[in-house]
């Protein structure tokens, strides 16, 4: 079966298997790609290089205007800078400058729109 072939891979018990994640330069370009349309479709955008810890890998996040944002892994925070300056836009060390507010607001407007739409569901499920 073809690296992009729309039929689903089957185990041996006939369940659907998932697609292997893309792997070297492949996953490097889905990556790019990613941050590349973010910054097309939204405005203001800025990047901010996350360290990384014992946990996560060294990540790029983008932040528009209006506090969407998006995070992908990059290798280094060398990868981020070039990453971010090759898309055209400005490059923060979170550590240095934190998040933005924006950010957390947006972060808040959505939770509270989640759980606006999970109540709304429960009401009409109990009519």
């Amino acid at each position: 079966m073809g690296l992009f072939s729309r039929r689903k891979r089957r185990s041996d018990d006939g369940a659907a298997v998932a697609a292997p994640a893309p792997t070297g330069r492949a996953a490097q370009q889905a990556t790019v790609d990613h941050l590349a349309e973010f910054v097309r479709t939204r405005v203001g955008v800025e990047a901010y290089v996350e360290p990384a810890t014992n946990v996560t890998q060294t990540t790029l996040m983008l932040i528009a205007t209006d506090g969407e944002w998006t995070r992908r892994r990059v290798p280094d925070g060398k990868a981020a800078g070039d990453v971010a300056r090759k898309l055209g836009i400005p490059v923060y060390d979170v550590q240095r400058t934190g998040y933005p507010q924006r950010m957390r607001d947006w972060n808040t407007r959505q939770r509270i729109e989640r759980e606006r739409a999970a109540k709304e569901r429960a009401a009409r499920r109990e009519v």
